[in-house]
């Protein structure tokens, strides 16, 4: 399948893995061994700006991020680069992905091995057009951008350290002690979880309740199952309405 609604930013210049290191989520040594690494932007409060799966290739490294959000992470990025020898900018490329077997020249995505591989090149069939994205995501609980992803996420409460989307070991990033404070000092009371719904699913961004009071949201609907985002103490044996729905978490 064409992934029609993704861009790439090419980082370039000496100083790109440097620059980059102290900005994001993730270790970008990782892209030594020739893969994807997973990473995301944060605000100093440690909120969501943007998530991309990173490439080393040619001198550049490419981020893999969703259309929608390319235009302000380039001119975020470029905020953040002062005297650095790097340069920033859009890059005309297709990014397509699928499930069957990978072309030459695909790679695995990173966050789970059931969301299969992506290929950076030109035109091509590739031979999966198939697939169900949204099934995929809400059986494993992958967050989409500008869906389960926005402005309000803690990337923790998202599941980004299961996704291998965060490094606790590579030092100072934008965001990173928030981030490494509820690692390390606080235990999770929200996030985002696979439920079961019974019923006619309501719109997408619904109020979850239980007892009258708001548990939660649910997002993504594949099926009678849903990604949720969910306040654990209030939905935790409970029973959880969404409209006229009721929604069952096992947690």
């Amino acid at each position: 399948m064409t992934s029609q609604c993704r861009r790439l930013i090419a980082v370039t210049g000496a100083d790109r893995k440097g620059f980059l290191q102290g900005l994001v989520t993730n270790d970008v040594s990782g892209l030594d061994k020739g893969g994807l690494v997973y990473a995301a932007l944060l605000t100093p409060q440690g909120k969501y700006l943007a998530d991309f799966l990173m490439l080393e290739r040619d001198g550049a490294i490419l981020l893999d991020v969703k259309a929608a959000l390319a235009e302000d992470l380039i001119r975020r990025l470029s905020i953040y680069r002062l005297r650095a020898d790097v340069a920033i900018a859009p890059v005309a490329s297709r990014v397509r992905r699928g499930t069957g077997a990978p072309p030459a020249g695909a790679i695995h995505d990173p966050r789970h091995p059931a969301l299969g591989w992506r290929l950076y090149s030109g035109d091509g069939d590739d031979g999966d057009t198939e697939t169900d994205w949204d099934a995929i995501r809400v059986a494993h609980c992958i967050p989409e951008t500008g869906i389960e992803l926005t402005p309000d996420t803690f990337i923790l409460e998202a599941g980004f350290e299961r996704l291998n989307g965060v490094d606790f070991r590579k030092g100072c990033y934008v965001g990173q002690e928030v981030t490494a404070r509820m690692k390390h000092k606080t235990e999770l009371r929200k996030g985002l979880v696979t439920v079961s719904v019974g019923g006619t699913a309501p719109p997408m961004g619904c109020e979850i309740t239980s007892g009258g009071r708001v548990a939660g949201r649910l997002f993504t609907c594949s099926g009678d199952r849903a990604i949720a985002y969910l306040r654990f103490d209030r939905a935790r044996g409970a029973t959880l309405r969404a409209g006229d729905a009721t929604v069952i978490w096992p947690g």
